[in-house]
Parts: structure tokens; sequence; C-alpha cells
């Protein structure tokens, strides 16, 4: 794939914009790309649309190849693993050929004729997007609230259907965030709204099936710009929770869910820099927490009663060397997921205290998580367990017995696939300032690692959001092509804690595009790959990574795809009007600040291009996107063509139905895949 010498790559207009703050002026030619409305905008990302397609029509079939090849591996006609709740048995299931996720259940036995809640392929009819989310069921089993969108902008309807007569009421309730808690006397119900500008989740409101169309009430509204704010339901259903957060602070009140009528309570008042999560066991609400500067976290405890801080009773301490991550709590035993150099783990305890062990796991490339568990009373735990070559398995592990039952394991179709045949492995990289970043690589075991070994090296790195080394079974495409993949775990995440998290925000927010270039650096002077043959893929704020390091170290690249990505920091974080803005400003910093601006500045993908040479470029967003607005990428790509001094491609490819997740159909998201991967095995092919 070489730059086509015919065609003429799409060259935007420049429209004099300059924005202005703290004495420093910033032209932004391109900023009229903003105008979603304006018929000049959607001309141009139409433009750069058909100058890609144009440009890859060779890779066509290849796309074609690779779809067919990883759609073969899915089972088609699939189920997911029935669970039970409340005398019903749930499981969802897809049907062959279909796009979408059937819902059903069964009454007290897995024998039981079928109900279909919802067919998401027969509502999906009409729309290019389609996402159903928070199917929320009474407690006496005869309704069901549920989200939907059909713009890819995450601004859900909320509807409920009676699952008697099967007719859905239009409730009128838009912009919400789709989830919902009912209340146990199956009349009233609450739900969250969002900011119809910002998409802020700013505001609690009840409603009644008594009158459907009638106005809800508002419960609650957070008025503090940089917080959100959510509704949820206690496990032991006897509680209903509204919580309120920020990057750094957390808040939560609590009403008896046999009382939704009654006045929510506060838990512990909002203090800068408090953190808690609340779970309920008994007269206790347990609280998770960073409470006394347990910045890995621990779990204590406070009678309902008396629940602000000062009546916390610690339960499980701070480790420094421990993260906690989340806790399950059961009528005989609590469950801690944890991890400890980057390893997670699953702790087990009796509340008697006569048992403390854990899960026995091995190896240092694998992922384990809780999965659903939502009866109380029983010894059985379901959790999720899979590697870089182990596919996904979902294991009932009975406290009592201690015995593993593997419920479903992810079937590889296709007949080509053995775990056997790759391996994986954890490395160390050194970062300029002497940490040691893990990699986890994963290749085929006949692939030989060299200086010219093709590796696609991932990482995102904020947030605290952590990339755990799983299985895939589209990235077998580029496996069993030759190329080894590469989890670089930059600072930014919380891989090795919470000190990770924080040594890659902010003011150090730096160190998480240092460590994934020193990553490359290691894989290259290793051996293990060449820069003609390194290639480096992010999405989002993973997207602001690639950005960084193709202005920073363009060098160390043959090709970049640059997904969704977060590349216009200053102007984004300056613009209130914009969603998630204000409640990031513990992320990145506030750039009214001019400490932060200079900082963010300093790095901002948009506000650094140089002249320079770039490496291949693949940049993808979504029109609708609501969390990296499409005018970011667009704006980049612009001025990227006008400054880089290189005989590199440069693709932007605008999905002109979809949002931030991509495409909304199983089949439509392998797609836009499998033209990830052409682009990569195209640049590889050039340099063989």
């Amino acid at each position: 794939m070489k730059p086509n010498r015919i065609l003429m790559p799409p060259i935007a207009e420049q429209k004099p914009y300059e924005h202005s703050i703290h004495d420093d002026v910033r032209p932004d030619p391109f900023f009229w790309l903003k105008e979603r409305e304006n018929p000049e905008v959607i001309a141009y990302v139409e433009r750069e649309n058909d100058y890609y397609q144009q440009s890859t029509k060779s890779l066509v079939p290849l796309q074609d190849d690779l779809f067919e090849e990883m759609k073969a591996r899915i089972k088609e006609e699939d189920n997911s693993v029935p669970y039970f709740y409340n005398g019903y048995w749930y499981i969802t299931r897809f049907e062959e050929g279909q796009d979408y996720p059937i819902y059903t259940r069964k009454k007290k036995s897995m024998s039981a004729s079928e109900e279909i809640l919802f067919d998401c392929n027969e509502m999906a009819k009409g729309h290019d997007y389609f996402r159903l989310v928070g199917i929320n069921i009474s407690p006496d089993n005869t309704k069901a609230v549920f989200g939907i969108d059909t713009v890819s902008r995450r601004q859900y309807n909320l509807k409920v259907k009676d699952l008697v007569s099967g007719e859905i009421h239009d409730t009128s309730i838009e912009n919400t965030t789709g989830s919902s808690v009912w209340a146990n006397d199956n009349t009233y119900f609450f739900f969250t709204k969002k900011n119809p500008t910002t998409l802020r989740s700013e505001a609690i409101f009840r409603h009644s099936m008594d009158d459907l169309q009638g106005k809800s009430m508002l419960i609650f509204e957070e008025k503090d710009e940089t917080y959100s704010t959510f509704v949820s339901g206690s496990k032991s259903e006897e509680y209903i929770f509204i919580g309120s957060y920020s990057t750094l602070t957390t808040e939560y009140q609590y009403l008896k869910a046999n009382n939704p009528l009654g006045e929510f309570a506060l838990i512990q008042p909002r203090t800068d820099n408090l953190e808690y999560s609340i779970s309920h066991y008994g007269d206790h609400f347990y609280v998770f927490t960073n409470a006394d500067k347990a910045e890995n976290y621990k779990v204590m405890k406070t009678p309902i009663e008396a629940t602000s801080k000062e009546h916390w009773v610690e339960v499980l301490p701070h480790r420094p060397s421990v993260l906690l991550e989340d806790i399950e709590l059961f009528n005989d035993y609590w469950v801690i997921t944890e991890r400890e150099n980057g390893l997670a783990r699953v702790r087990i305890q009796r509340w008697d205290g006569t048992e403390d062990y854990y899960l026995p796991l091995e190896g240092e490339t694998y992922t384990v998580y809780i999965s659903t568990n939502i009866a109380f009373d029983t010894t059985k735990l379901r959790y999720v367990y899979n590697s870089m070559t182990t596919p996904s398995s979902v294991i009932e592990y009975d406290m009592a017995s201690k015995e593993n039952v593997v419920l479903k394991e992810q079937e590889v179709l296709g007949g080509q696939f053995d775990k056997a045949n790759y391996t994986s492995k954890r490395i160390w990289a050194v970062a300029e300032d002497g940490t040691n970043i893990p990699i986890s690589l994963v290749h085929h075991k006949e692939t030989l690692l060299n200086s010219d070994t093709p590796i696609l090296q991932y990482a995102y790195g904020s947030y605290g959001s952590t990339i755990d080394p799983g299985f895939s079974s589209t990235r077998l495409s580029l496996l069993d092509r030759g190329f080894a993949y590469a989890i670089a775990h930059v600072r930014g995440g919380e891989y090795l804690g919470r000190k990770w998290y924080d040594q890659g925000k902010m003011l150090h927010k730096k160190n998480t595009f240092s460590d994934f270039i020193d990553c490359s650096k290691h894989l290259i002077a290793a051996g293990l790959t060449s820069a003609n043959h390194l290639y480096a893929y992010g999405g989002s704020a993973g997207g602001l990574l690639m950005g960084v390091i193709a202005n920073d170290a363009p060098e160390l690249y043959h090709g970049v795809i640059a997904a969704v990505p977060f590349v216009d920091v200053v102007t984004t974080m300056l613009d209130d009007t914009i969603p998630l803005t204000t409640s990031e400003y513990d992320e990145w910093g506030n750039p009214n600040d001019k400490q932060y601006y200079d900082y963010i500045k300093s790095y901002s993908p948009y506000d650094n291009i140089k002249e320079q040479a770039y490496p291949n470029l693949l940049v993808t967003t979504g029109l609708h996107d609501s969390q990296v607005q499409y005018w970011e990428p667009a704006k980049w790509v612009a001025r990227l063509r006008l400054n880089k001094k290189d005989e590199t491609v440069l693709f932007l490819d605008t999905n002109m139905s979809a949002g931030h997740g991509g495409a909304s159909g199983r089949f439509d998201a392998l797609k836009e895949t499998a033209k990830k991967y052409a682009f990569l095995l195209a640049l590889e092919k050039l340099n063989n």
C-alpha cells in the first residue's frame, strides 16, 4: 500500500480563528470543523472517507478475507451461561447470521418454555445503529425497564415493557443513562438523566407505573459540574443508593427499597480526595475506600444507623503492595479481587473467619475477574478466566466444597485454533526515569522474534484503567500471519497499583507517553523487532497516546492506528459545553489554571504537530461520538496534511452512523477490525 499519486488527499479549508487565554494565542484554522450541521463540514468528512476508500481499494479482498476468517471463528448460534434470579433462568442467545442478541428467560427450570423478552434483531430494523441496555426486571417479574439508543450518542430513551401482555409502553423518558432501579413495591423505579448538552449524568428521578405518561419526580440534582451521579441497588435488595462521583471524590445516599417515597440519607458527606463505595450485609454497610491515605484501598464497615466516617471500622487493612479492585458479598462468604505485581487474584473469606484462601491461578499473562453473581444465599462463585493464549471460560467455584466446574468455554471455530500453538510471556522495559514497565507479549510459537518480526504494540494508559492480558479470537488473524502482539502496561493505568495511576495523570501525564516509547525502544533493542516492523495502536485516551508518540518518536514506528483519538486536548478541556470536560479536570488538569494549561499544551497532539516525517497513519472516528467528538481527529488529520514531510499514507475513516464504540452489530464490528488489520498487513507487505 503506497500513496496514490493520482488521487489527491483532501485539503481542508483554513479559516482564521484564534484561542486566547493566559496571554497565549493558539491559531486554530480548522476550528470550523466542529460545526456538525454545516454542509461544508460533512462534505469534507465525506471527501476524506472517499479518499480512504479509493486509496485502499486493493485491500478490499484482504479485508473481506479477514472478516470471513474472524467471523468463522465465532459460534454464531450461541447462548450465554444461564443465571437464576427471582424464580427465572435468564439467557442471552445469538442466532446464526444475526447481528444482535435475543434476551430470554425460563421459569423455574431450564426445561421450561422460553419467553423472549427482547429480540434486538427485530427492534434494530430500520436503524443504522442500535443498542439496548439496562434490562431491569421488576420484583414481581411482570415488568421490565430498558434503554434504547439508535444514534450512538449514549443517550438512552427509557421504556417499560409489560411482560404479561407484551406491550411496550412509551414513557417519553429521554436522555437517560439507560439504567434504572426498582423499588420493592413494583410501582416506582428510579433512573438517571443526562444534561442534553454536556451529557453529564446530573439528576436522579423517580417514575410511577401508575402514571407512565406523567412527569417523573426529581429526587436529586448534582449541581457541581465536576461531579456525575447514578442510582443503584444493593445486592441484598434492601437498599437503593444514589452515588455522586468525580475522579477523586465520591458520596453516597441511601434509602430503604421498601420505602420509595422516603427521603434519601447521606452515608458520608463528600470530602475532597475521599473515595468510597457501599455494599450491604446484615446490620452494616461495607465500605470500599481509600480513607486515611489507603491509596490501594481497604475495606471497612459501619452500622446502618451510624454511617459517617467516624463510625467506620477496618475489616481488611490497606497493603502498600496490593491493590484492592472489588468485593462481592454472599451470605457466608465475601470475595475480594486484588492485584499484586500486576497479577490479579481472587481471595475468599468466610464471615466467621474460619477460612481465608486464594483461587489457584498460574502464569503471568492471564485475566481473571468475578462474573455475574446475583444470588446472595449461595456458596457458588462465578468467575471468568482467560489468558493471551487461552480462550475465556466461565467457571463456577463452590466455596464450600472447593470444586471448580467449567460452565462454558469460549469456542474458537474454524478448525485451525490450538492454544498449544501460541506462547506468551511478560517482559520488562526500563523507562527513562529508571522505572520498570511491564509488557505482555504473545505470538505464534513458529514466529521467531527477531528484527524482522512485525509487532503491534497496544496501550491505553488513562483513568486508572488496567488493560489485562486477555484472549482475542480476532487477534489470531495477526498472530497466524507472523505478527506478535504486545500490551504495554504504561503508567496511567493501575496495573501496578494506585501509584501507577497517579504517576500517569495530571502533571505526570507525560510518563504515559514516555513509557510507551521506552517499551518500543526496548522491543527494538532486545532484537524482538525493528522500527521498520513496529506498529502502534490505541483508542480514545489511547488515541491521545498515539498522537503524542507520532509527534515525539515517529522514527520508531512503521505504522500507527489511532482510533477515536483524543488529540485536541487543550481546546476540549477549555470548553465546558463539551461532554465529559468538567468531570475530567482531576484526570488531565483544568487548563483555566495556567500551570495546567502550559503542561497540557506541551503534549496536546494537535498543538504539537511538527514539520517532519510521520509514520503511516490510519485515524478512525464516529460522526456521533459523544466522548471524543469527531472534529478532534478531523482537525488533527487536516493539520497533519499540511505539515508532514514524507511519503507515508494518512487516512481518516469516519463512521457516519456510529459513535465512540463503533458499529453496534457484532459482524459490523468485525468489519471495522478487518479494515485495521488489512492496513497493518499491507504496510508489512511493503517491507517484504
